[in-house]
Formats: C-alpha cells, structure tokens, sequence
C-alpha cells in the first residue's frame, strides 16, 4: 500500500516539526517547506496527495500560492486543508470562495487537524458523488432519500421547500466541511443566479425550526458560512 504524500507549507519551525512528527505517526511521507515559492515548485515537480497550506507566509502568502495551483491543470486537484489564525474570517472566506476544501485555526489540536486529513483524504479516494444514484445519506437521528425527495427525523417526514431540501442535501454529504454563503447558493441554485446571502440565512433559519431538535445539525461557522454536524 502507497504512503499518502503530504507537503506542510508554514514558516514556523515549531509548527512543521509537530505536524511532521504527528503525521508522520499516522503513516504518511510528509515534507515540509517554508515559503509559497518552495511549495509551488515542489508541488509542479512532485505532486502530492495533500497540502497542509499556512495562509500568513512571507513573500507569496498562501492564497496567492492557492490561486496558482487551482489555476494549473497540473495542480488544480490537490485538496488542501488550509492553515489559518483566529480570527482571519475574511482570509478564510476567501480560501473557501477559491476552492479549498477545509481550514484549521491555529493553535490546533494535532487529533483534529490529522482527523480532518483523514476525511478529506477518503473523500478524495471515493471519489466524485453520483448523485443520481444515490438514493439515502444518513447523518445521526436524520434520514435524506434524494430520490423522493424525502427527508425523515427520527422516523417521521418533515416537509421542506424545494431551495430547503438542496441546501440540507448539500451540506449533509459532506459533515464537517465549511461551506460560504456564496458556494452554497452556487450548489443551491446554480451559478448566476440572483439570490443574495442574506436569503441564505433566512432558508437555514426555516430549515432549522422544520427539522425542530436536528435543527442542531445545521451549524453556523462566524463570520464564514455554515456546516452540517459530524
């Protein structure tokens, strides 16, 4: 079996020592390096399974480097988990617009940061969803049936618009993942259309009070979007 390839892109020492000693743990090759030019030529010469991407670099800060990889068919399906501090919502924002598929705030757990590469990794094996065959996802107390358009909370049918049951759907096949208000109505809706993100917000809060005590499901991420539970 192949070890995953990891490339670690942070300027601060400490912080690829413990990602390199924690990933490493887990099985993976890992590398790491200190600036957004290194990354680019390792990635384009190299490639790699993961990026683990520090938004706050010197010279070409990671969404500079971010835009450049999604802009190179090379490197364009690289998941990346991007690093990021507390508090940089507008950064975050901005990753999430651009394509990445999760952030992690720093200080981070190195359980949660690991677990959270994990996830993506099996989603990216997986593969892209089909969604017209898929037919029921399951998440807790809570039960979709794409096809009939059928949602179930703890056994019993709730009734949903057609802009509520998508928006559940959508986020509901990918717990834990961040999804701006912005790629939500892109799912939702489809590019182009004229929906603001206020009307987002207003969809969540009547999704939350039809599903009643799974409302709880849904989460809001400050200042980001929102999430399904784990």
């Amino acid at each position: 079996m192949n070890r995953k390839r990891i490339l670690v892109v942070d300027d601060e020492e400490d912080i690829q020592k413990l990602l390199f000693y924690n990933l490493s743990r887990e099985g993976y090759d890992v590398e790491c390096v200190g600036s957004g030019e290194d990354a680019l030529g390792r990635v384009r010469a190299h490639g790699y399974e993961l990026l683990v991407l520090d938004l706050m670099l010197p010279g070409m800060n990671g969404l500079d480097v971010f835009r450049t990889m999604r802009a190179d068919a090379k490197t364009a399906r690289i998941p990346v988990l991007m690093l990021t501090a507390r508090g940089d919502d507008v950064d975050v924002v901005a990753g999430l617009e651009l394509g990445a598929d999760d952030y992690v705030t720093n200080p981070f757990s190195p359980r949660v940061l690991t677990a959270r590469i994990r996830a993506l990794l099996r989603r990216y094996e997986e593969g892209p969803e089909d969604e017209d065959k898929e037919e029921l996802i399951t998440r807790h107390n809570l039960v979709i049936n794409t096809t009939k358009h059928e949602v179930l909370v703890d056994g019993v049918p709730v009734d949903l618009t057609a802009t509520e049951f998508a928006l559940l759907t959508h986020l509901a096949r990918r717990p834990g993942w961040v999804f701006t208000r912005t790629r939500i109505i892109d799912a939702v809706k489809g590019d182009n259309c004229a929906v603001t993100e206020r009307s987002v917000d207003v969809q969540v809060v009547g999704l939350r009070r039809k599903l009643g005590d799974a409302g709880n499901l849904v989460e809001t991420v400050r200042g980001v979007g929102y999430r399904f539970k784990e």
